[in-house]
């Protein structure tokens, strides 16, 4: 009875689930333009190209870059309870838009495999002097489809420097929650150092 009791739970979560996403659709494209650039800092917003979904859950290009604006903003995919929100310089576009690719191929695992062969191969362009990617992210009930905005947002702050060690640019390779940077992916060739703030400062918002 008790093996019953729970493939029938499982069951009912697994069908939860599947309603969540079911019903949850594309945002409307202006608060998808705002949650986007809520990525990037503040002077780097206006005229930043952005990336988002139409009517049917298309990937496509909400707002095209103006005023030599050279960042790129991403918006939250709709179909998660988290929003994640990105934002990057165009040096970075070719090489997350062939991950983006390689994920809707289902190739999620052999992502950065196949992306450092092509790199290697001269197939596809990564930036080699230190580039910013910046995130934002929360709860998607938290939303203010108003401003973009969303309630108690964390962040965090990559910076790609393929190849680095560690010790040579004086950073742990291990992670901490003190808000300190270290290196992820040392000496590989898409090396990262990641800043997260400390979550529990988030507890008052983020903005």
């Amino acid at each position: 009875m008790k093996k019953i009791s729970i493939l029938v739970l499982a069951v009912l979560s697994f069908t939860a689930v599947l309603a969540q996403k079911v019903d949850r659709k594309p945002l409307p494209k202006e608060v998808q333009i705002k949650l986007a650039l809520q990525a990037a800092p503040s002077d780097l917003r206006n005229g930043a190209k952005v990336y988002g979904y139409d009517d049917s859950g298309k990937f496509i290009v909400l707002q095209e870059a103006s005023n030599n604006n050279k960042m790129v903003c991403l918006a939250p995919d709709y179909k998660t309870s988290t929003y994640y929100s990105y934002a990057y310089p165009q040096s970075m576009d070719a090489f997350m838009e062939r991950g983006r690719q390689l994920i809707a191929e289902g190739k999620r695992k052999q992502r950065d495999e196949i992306r450092e062969q092509e790199f290697k191969a001269g197939k596809l362009h990564i930036p080699q002097t230190p580039t910013m990617l910046y995130a934002y992210w929360g709860d998607a009930a938290d939303v203010n489809m108003e401003t973009g905005e969303i309630k108690d947002a964390k962040r965090r702050y990559v910076i790609y420097m393929p190849f680095a060690k560690a010790e040579d640019i004086g950073l742990s390779s291990q992670h901490n929650n003190l808000g300190m940077p270290w290196l992820m992916d040392e000496g590989g060739y898409k090396a990262h150092i990641m800043i997260t703030p400390p979550l529990e400062q988030h507890k008052h918002g983020s903005r």
